[in-house]
């Protein structure tokens, strides 16, 4: 799980006549699917569009091809997981920014992706974290936004159902494993996520999920990131208390047993040195605490408390 083995390939140069590409991962929800891709061909002005199936069924690139012949196609006959197919997105992207939607998320305004490229004209904006519904659940996520104008507001992370990004920032600090570590990077780089002000996102959770996976890999990946981004001083107070939380998250979710086999196995790859350890700043830390505990901040209340930006 070495950062290296995420290696993405440089920008090629190609140009685009596009300003942003979408990127939708698929495995096997056709019509989720569907009304994912309508409603990025809805943006305007339009936007490339490159959907990649996962080992999905034939059914699923039959569709594809047959009702949207415009957009990009790609796909692998074996499930490689969604953060190495993202990764791939990122690479196939001919835009300057991507977006990354679930193949369960829509797209609610048809001016949410040029609304959000503004958010980029900020050169510190690394990502936006684009706010979203989860409909079926009621629960709304990034959009307790305060209405002020005259500030960005930034978060400590955006979440995987709907985000924007800089590609060649993106491939120059080597791609997503996870959300969060990816984020904890890119602010230790000297750039924030911001918080997008755009028509929430629908996000239609899909009920073909597992959730024991899920509760599986939330436990195991919170040990690796831990392991794989605090600094020294911090670590083994971080790791107990990420524990717990998970034990306890486990118990009211009743994925304790399942809970604990991915603290587990998180700890066994710490162990077995299956995990690169290159952990933030001090200074980045303090301030991954700080924005989770305080929520959306204005970035004029943390320039100063930013590394310098690696890039540009």
């Amino acid at each position: 799980m070495s950062r290296n083995d995420m290696a993405m390939a440089s920008d090629t140069g190609v140009t685009t006549p596009y300003e942003a590409t979408v990127v939708i991962t698929t495995i096997n929800r056709k019509d989720d699917l569907r009304r994912s891709i309508r409603s990025a061909m809805e943006q305007i002005p339009p936007v490339e569009i490159v959907v990649i199936c996962d080992g999905s069924p034939k059914e699923i690139i039959d569709m594809v091809s047959a009702e949207f012949p415009g957009i990009r196609l790609f796909h692998t006959s074996e499930t490689m997981g969604i953060s190495v197919q993202r990764n791939w997105g990122a690479q196939l992207a001919t835009a300057p920014i991507i977006f990354s939607i679930d193949d369960d998320a829509a797209f609610t305004s048809s001016d949410t992706v040029s609304r959000t490229l503004k958010a980029f004209e900020n050169p510190l904006v690394g990502a936006v974290f684009l706010p979203f519904i989860d409909v079926f659940r009621d629960k709304e996520h990034g959009t307790n936004v305060p209405e002020d104008h005259d500030d960005i507001y930034v978060a400590y992370a955006f979440v995987g159902t709907a985000y924007a990004l800089r590609k060649e920032l993106f491939l120059r600090l080597g791609g997503v494993w996870e959300e969060d570590d990816y984020c904890a990077r890119l602010l230790d780089a000297g750039y924030v996520i911001r918080c997008g002000d755009t028509d929430p996102v629908h996000h239609f959770v899909s009920p073909i999920r597992s959730w024991e996976r899920i509760a599986f890999l939330g436990a195991r990946n919170a040990i690796l990131y831990t392991y794989m981004n605090v600094p020294r001083p911090y670590l083994m107070l971080h790791l107990m208390g990420t524990s717990m939380m998970n034990v306890i998250s486990g118990i009211r979710k009743k994925t304790l047993l399942t809970t604990l086999k991915g603290l587990a196995t998180g700890y066994r790859d710490c162990i077995s040195a299956n995990v690169e350890r290159r952990p933030v700043s001090r200074n980045t830390y303090r301030l991954i605490r700080r924005l989770r505990k305080q929520g959306p901040t204005r970035l004029s209340s943390v320039r100063n408390v930013l590394n310098r930006p690696l890039f540009g």
